[in-house]
């Protein structure tokens, strides 16, 4: 089964409550380190085998994905991932080319932001007058309270790295696509500390022992 490339956002939720609304339910993260609570998702396409790739390109800057919006980055930790990244596949047998030159694999890496805002009604609802002991809808003398309905917003940030090899040796001529191969999401605390890089995509290739050139 092939992927078509493209950019998948997936829903994660690490959702901040406003408006004086609190949260009900106990933070499941907390009381954890930030090694504990990190997630890493790894997905690949089972038809392919992975050592007919040799040569792989890699950019030099990071896409910095922000509601839909995209832009090239290369600051801060960034250049840190990129090498180590790099690092990862040579030692896996795979040989870095310049990206302007052809090569088997493309490596995209993402920096994922996403912030969304949404909005919940509260009606008024004729329980209330049950609850307050004056029966049925009859309320106050065939009266009944009426409430404007009340709002509460709500935030939703998601915020991950992504990294995704691309086919660029079989190229989808028919449709004018690239499909990707191979998919990794790093998800949870501390995964944009420049002393966990090294860590993380560790424990991303440790789930991918397939991805080796000279197997």
């Amino acid at each position: 089964m092939k992927i078509t490339f493209q950019i998948l956002l997936w829903a994660g939720i690490c959702a901040g409550i406003g408006s004086g609304i609190s949260s009900c339910r106990p933070d499941a993260l907390d009381g954890l380190s930030p090694e504990e609570s990190q997630v890493f998702i790894t997905n690949r396409d089972r038809s392919v085998n992975f050592a007919t790739y040799k040569t792989f390109s890699l950019p030099d800057s990071v896409l910095e994905i922000s509601n839909d919006q995209a832009q090239i980055s290369m600051t801060g930790l960034e250049p840190t991932f990129l090498n180590r990244l790099a690092q990862e596949l040579t030692s896996r047998g795979y040989q870095r080319v310049n990206r302007r030159a052809d090569s088997d694999l493309g490596v995209a890496v993402m920096r994922i932001n996403n912030s969304y805002v949404g909005v919940s009604s509260m009606p008024y609802s004729s329980y209330y007058l049950d609850y307050w002991g004056y029966g049925g809808l009859g309320g106050w003398g065939g009266y009944r309270p009426y409430y404007p309905s009340y709002y509460s917003f709500y935030q939703v940030s998601d915020t991950y790295w992504m990294i995704q090899l691309i086919d660029l040796k079989n190229p989808n001529t028919a449709d004018q696509e690239l499909n990707v191969i191979w998919q990794a999401q790093i998800r949870g605390s501390g995964i944009f500390d420049a002393n966990s890089i090294d860590a993380i995509i560790t424990r991303v290739f440790e789930q991918s022992s397939y991805l080796r050139a000279n197997q």
